[in-house]
């Protein structure tokens, strides 16, 4: 098989499913606080060096071999102090959250983790320790996934439904999903709503992150820098995904906090001041991530259909091989395209066919073109046209006609081809009788290049329509 393009730039696509969340919320809105205080980059912790990210020191870089007792301190607030005032704000509001937890952090803090189950949270996995993952061999990942769901469990009770790495790899997705313990993974920033990713037999449930209404830019250049800037941002988000749920696409809106960054007083201000505005509206749903996993499953199963970029050869030309008439070398050609995700739709096989198609030398597009049957001619009358011919002059009555009308259009049919050198051809699901009729006859006054160029669009609007009886 040639190469296939693994990334998604479809997803969803132009006409989003209705997420129908309880009750007809208008949005969704998942509050996410990661725990990783005690699960950093630290000598304590068999690593190399101190860690270096998500801190309220300017410019932190690692000290190789050294424990840095400054970032430590940091930490150290975001589990002493920073948990419990947001532990406090969410209790006191009865806002469920969902815990990003790393797993040595987790075990590291028994208080904190009695309290996130006193108050129902979700506790989710964060990988066993919050460290870098993309220069990490496959083996070592697949191994710190295993350990990580373990110790979970062990330090919790129940296994982790849910899984966010952060720091990931390339492979840290098709890992979390090849477990088959995961109810959803969020490693991905790549859409409003959640979806269904493939992995093998495995039907993967994601629910997209967020790096951008995330506390973590308090930490990052550019960024917020006062507890209004958050406030501000999480308004307009918010303000646009429910504006979007009154016009009947509801959405999901992520938020990512951190205990050691919005736990400060004067950061947690601007979250207390978001969170007094988004309850002010009706229809606003707080899910954890495993309710919101939980309805779509429901509402939104999988449903797995014959993916064109997944096929064999044999099988995509067999399929697509009689899309434009007699000429399977188009299927042949657009097999050896760069396919992926993004192609696995009516409008995906349409380009890649329709780029063969215009690539080709105007011979064989002119062999495309001479393919083609009269309308209403004598193939037709002999019954010897293609199914999909067949059905689509029927579309326009042109199985019907009268002798008179029949006559009028084998004079036209024979005018043209003696003029241009190709039968004339019409998408004819886009049209009535009258308006072949009124078409034939204006151009058949039209120059031949001027007439080879509207062929060739009217063949591929045929494709177009072809392919959208057969695919989504």
């Amino acid at each position: 098989m040639p190469n296939r393009y693994p990334r998604d730039f479809l997803g969803h696509g132009a006409m989003p499913p209705d997420a129908q969340w309880p009750g007809g919320a208008k949005i969704a809105v998942s509050l996410v606080l990661n725990y990783e205080e005690g699960g950093e980059n630290n000598l304590l912790h068999g690593d190399g060096q101190s860690e270096a990210f998500l801190s309220d020191i300017a410019g932190a870089a690692p000290w190789p071999g050294q424990r840095h007792w400054n970032m430590e301190s940091i930490y150290d607030y975001g589990a002493r102090a920073g948990f419990w005032r947001l532990h406090r704000l969410f209790t006191e509001r009865k806002i469920p959250v969902t815990i990003y937890g790393v797993a040595t952090a987790l075990a590291r803090s028994p208080e904190q983790v009695a309290a996130m189950k006193a108050a129902d949270w979700e506790i989710a996995s964060h990988g066993l320790k919050w460290v870098e993952h993309r220069d990490m061999p496959e083996e070592v990942e697949r191994a710190q996934i295993a350990e990580a769901i373990r110790l979970h469990t062990e330090v919790v009770g129940t296994p982790p439904r849910g899984w966010y790495t952060g720091r990931c790899s390339m492979n840290t997705v098709r890992l979390t999903a090849e477990t088959g313990q995961l109810d959803w993974i969020s490693d991905t920033y790549d859409d409003d709503l959640p979806y269904w990713l493939e992995v093998g037999d495995r039907d993967q449930l994601v629910i997209p992150y967020t790096l951008e209404a995330n506390d973590m830019r308090f930490a990052t250049a550019p960024g917020y820098i006062t507890g209004e800037q958050f406030y501000q941002y999480l308004k307009d988000s918010f303000d646009t995904l429910y504006a979007e749920g009154q016009a009947g696409a509801a959405k999901m809106f992520s938020i990512g906090l951190h205990c050691r960054l919005i736990g400060r007083p004067g950061k947690i201000a601007g979250l207390q001041r978001f969170l007094d505005y988004a309850q002010s509206h009706s229809g606003v749903w707080f899910p954890r991530r495993i309710d919101i996993a939980e309805h779509w499953a429901k509402t939104h199963p999988n449903k797995r259909f014959e993916r064109p970029s997944q096929m064999s050869q044999e099988r995509f030309v067999t399929r697509f091989g009689s899309i434009f008439e007699h000429s399977s070398w188009i299927a042949e050609g657009a097999f050896d395209l760069e396919l992926g995700p993004a192609f696995d739709s009516a409008a995906g096989v349409h380009n890649a066919l329709c780029r063969i198609f215009r690539s080709a030398p105007s011979e064989a597009r002119l062999a495309v073109l001479r393919a083609h049957p009269d309308l209403a001619g004598k193939l037709a009358q002999a019954r010897r046209l293609t199914a999909d011919s067949t059905a689509e002059q029927a579309s326009a009555a042109l199985d019907a006609l009268t002798d008179e009308e029949r006559s009028t259009f084998e004079t036209l049919n024979a005018a043209y081809l003696a003029k241009h050198g190709f039968p004339f051809i019409i998408a004819v699901r886009d049209h009535s009788k009258a308006s072949i009729l009124a078409a034939f006859q204006t151009r058949i006054t039209n120059d031949t290049a001027t007439e080879f160029s509207t062929a060739c669009a009217q063949v591929e609007r045929i494709a177009e329509l072809r392919l959208k009886d057969m695919l989504q």
